[in-house]
């Protein structure tokens, strides 16, 4: 099928043009596997947050006495007007995020703090290339780590290809494995007259292209509804909630993808981060708003679900003169999910001085990504660990799987 990957970006063939919006309709060719014996259908979601996130503003340490002298003007604090959501005695959760504050107490979601990839320069494009390939350094791969699980999940699953949501197919989810990208459909769509004319039409010189026409048209619909059409203006916040509704739909179907992969642009705060409000808080608000969307889009399918965000490197730990940080090193992971064992932060933490500072400037990171990532796969979907080691992570021996990530 043209919309199908296998290795290659997503790009508009002549028949993803006529079908326009439909293209999910591919998924009905992708390989399907029985249902597992124990009866688990589990979901796992990697949500890429490019642009470096601010984890010391997202989930702040507002016990560590050197906190909020680093972090100036946009920390957060244990009352007042800056005050963070009180996670435990040490963290506070940015005030934006109340979805994820009430998953975290209600133990479906958890922060794994001070966490990096192996990464430790400070260019976005490496940056990325490493959190997303798996590699321990940039350039060397045109496969992400979440393609390479896939090929190499145990045939007992069920539906077990790739959900790329976008434009374009982030780097994680590229790879041999067969994927199908999705995204809201920029252009207006084709009214229910003219889509039947066009069945009509394909039906007699294309069949296969007429019921891929017709079970896309009808997936498309199920995906967004009519709340979830285009609107005017709307800016990347809003979006975040649109394709995480569209996205859990799609997820929620018996025969519907059980593995995706979403990337939200824009965390680059240099300047105006804005601590409780301005910018980070805008941002943070459409992540929260998109968590809420899939808990409430997958419905029952929430409680075997595991949701990851994270980001490429963090941000340095003191605050520039304008308002914002910089690029740094250490940084957060969430999880969430009905599967996850939440209500924890989960840290080995460095403290704040400026000698356990990484090179003066940054959150030291105590904790590989790629060790939570490995008990992730792992323990939700079955991967062995010689196989996280040498093939989803090459190299990855010494970062062994986390324990106790799911409930």
């Amino acid at each position: 099928m043209d919309c199908c990957e296998r290795g290659m970006p997503f790009a508009p063939s002549r028949r993803a043009l006529l079908l326009g919006g439909a293209s999910f309709a591919a998924w009905a060719y992708l390989p399907k596997f029985a249902r597992a014996a124990e009866g688990r259908d589990p979901r796992l979601i990697v949500i890429i947050l490019r642009g470096a996130l601010d984890g010391l503003a997202t989930v702040a340490p507002i016990r560590d006495p050197d906190y909020a002298s680093l972090h100036g003007s946009i920390s957060l604090a244990a009352d007042g007007p800056h005050a963070g959501v009180k996670l435990d005695s040490f963290f506070a959760l940015h005030p934006s995020m109340r979805e994820f504050a009430r998953m975290y107490h209600e133990k479906h979601a958890a922060i794994i703090h001070a966490v990096s990839t192996p990464y430790r320069d400070r260019s976005h494009f490496d940056g990325q290339d490493v959190l997303e390939s798996g590699f321990a350094g940039p350039g060397r791969v045109q496969s992400g780590w979440l393609n390479r699980a896939l090929e190499a999940l145990p045939k007992g699953g069920r539906v077990m290809g790739g959900l790329a949501v976008g434009a374009t197919t982030p780097l994680v989810l590229r790879g041999a494995a067969p994927t199908v990208g999705w995204a809201p459909a920029a252009l207006p769509q084709a009214d229910d007259d003219t889509a039947a004319r066009l069945i009509d039409l394909y039906n007699h010189r294309d069949p296969p292209l007429a019921k891929a026409l017709s079970q896309g048209l009808k997936l498309e619909k199920t995906a967004l509804g009519d709340d979830m059409k285009p609107k005017p203006g709307i800016k990347n916040v809003g979006a975040m909630r649109q394709v995480s509704r569209g996205a859990a739909k799609l997820m929620s179907a018996d025969d519907g993808p059980r593995i995706a992969a979403l990337a939200f642009d824009g965390w680059d705060t240099h300047a105006n981060e804005g601590g409780a409000v301005g910018r980070l808080a805008q941002l943070l608000s459409g992540l929260d708003d998109a968590l809420g969307e899939i808990e409430s889009g997958l419905g029952d399918a929430w409680r075997d679900t595991v949701v990851v965000a994270l980001t490429e490197f963090g941000r340095t730990a003191r605050i520039n003169g304008t308002e914002g940080t910089d690029h740094g090193t250490g940084t957060i992971a969430l999880l969430a999910g009905g599967a996850v064992n939440g209500g924890r932060v989960i840290a080995d933490w460095p403290g704040l001085k400026a000698s356990n500072l990484y090179e003066g400037r940054d959150l030291l990171p105590t904790c590989d990504l790629r060790a939570a990532l490995k008990g992730i796969l792992r323990d939700h979907l079955g991967l062995a660990e010689l196989v996280l080691a040498g093939k989803v992570f090459p190299d990855s021996a010494p970062a062994r799987p986390m324990q106790g990530l799911l409930g």
